[in-house]
């Protein structure tokens, strides 16, 4: 035996019953800072966004279990016509080493063999290194920089915007296979 441990991960849909733990990841410092809306969230706010998300079916507000324990979330959409969504994601402050990359996995595998995505976006605050990093390693290209795009915590910051086809990210997968 090699003493090595395999992990289950897995998404599912949000419930209503996941308000306070999402709102709880949501408002927690070392989550809020990467945020284009950092201000924290009152319960209010969130039950309205819930409630407007949960009711659009071209948005898939999504948990990310990682062996049956609530360990992220993830959002995509709207899907437009023709399959392009945008996605945007957090992981729980204290989730475990390498919940980031099977959250990324899931999602991608989600969007583009689930939902039959064309491609999907996504866009990261410049001075969010690990999130550009994060991006990358999944496949996605820079497909620009907005100047200057930002407004938060007093000043003006870039935001980098990525992309990934659906054709892209089968081969990028093919390729970690190999």
């Amino acid at each position: 035996m090699s003493g090595h441990v395999t992990r289950s991960s897995k998404l599912r849909r949000m419930l209503e019953a996941d308000l306070s733990l999402v709102l709880a990841w949501r408002n927690h410092s070392d989550v809020r800072r990467w945020m284009f809306t950092s201000h924290e969230i009152g319960i209010d706010e969130h039950e309205r966004w819930f409630h407007a998300i949960v009711s659009d079916p071209a948005r898939h507000p999504l948990i990310f279990e990682m062996d049956g324990s609530p360990q992220g979330f993830v959002q995509i959409g709207p899907v437009a016509a023709g399959g392009n969504a945008a996605w945007g994601f957090y992981l729980a402050p204290d989730a475990p080493k390498g919940c980031g990359r099977s959250l990324g996995e899931a999602t991608l595998a989600y969007a583009f063999d689930d939902l039959g995505l064309h491609k999907l976006s996504g866009e990261v605050l410049a001075f969010n290194e690990a999130s550009l990093k994060f991006h990358r390693h999944l496949g996605f290209r820079e497909e620009g920089l907005m100047v200057e795009q930002h407004f938060g915590d007093g000043r003006y910051h870039d935001v980098v915007r990525f992309g990934l086809l659906a054709a892209q990210w089968r081969d990028h997968r093919a390729g970690k296979n190999a």
